[in-house]
């Protein structure tokens, strides 16, 4: 009888970690067919991690080379590596020294804190697979154009009045609408 009840109760704790791990992993693919959802995140909701900074919030990649893991130890296997420097990622959880990150395509893993860094930067709208954007020399689209920046360029982000940003990329340091960039909130305001 003894037997029973523990089995059945070790029952009720695998299906309920298997409801959390298959809800976890619906959120966590949720979006991401659709490249210009990803790119539309609210705000920061005021939350804050373990290391009392804001989740969600934006960093980048600090190396060329990044291990993004199932689970935050290196015990858990390296789902795919990152591989290029100054990449945004969103930072969407924290667990001890591990970071779960996000990236353009809505993929999640997690990362050693180390290998990020706060300095933000941005892609130039992931979402499209064609045409350049103008960098502008003004905030609006009046302003003389500085450049044309192909999709998926990586830019330092200087500056957002919550509709524009002021990016350097390649040594052109010019302005972008903010809703053309992955790796700032819509509205988000960066001095």
């Amino acid at each position: 009888m003894r037997t029973v009840a523990l089995a059945m109760v070790a029952m009720a704790i695998v299906a309920a970690v298997a409801t959390a791990l298959l809800s976890s992993r619906n959120t966590a693919t949720a979006g991401s067919d659709d490249l210009q959802t990803a790119a539309v995140t609210p705000l920061p909701t005021g939350n804050t991690g373990p290391s009392g900074l804001p989740l969600p919030r934006f960093v980048s990649l600090k190396t060329d080379r990044v291990n993004v893991r199932r689970g935050p130890s290196t015990a858990h296997q390296v789902s795919w590596v990152f591989a290029r420097k100054g990449l945004p990622v969103e930072i969407i959880a924290e667990y001890d020294h591990w970071r779960r990150v996000r990236d353009s395509e809505g993929e999640e893993g997690w990362v050693y804190h180390s290998l990020l860094t706060g300095r933000r930067t941005a892609l130039v709208a992931p979402w499209r697979r064609d045409g350049a954007l103008e960098l502008h020399s003004e905030p609006n689209d009046r302003s003389a154009t500085v450049a044309r920046l192909e999709t998926g360029v990586v830019g330092d982000v200087v500056d957002c009045t919550g509709e524009w940003c002021e990016i350097t990329v390649s040594g052109y340091d010019g302005w972008i609408e903010q809703t053309m960039l992955w790796g700032v909130y819509p509205g988000e305001r960066i001095d």
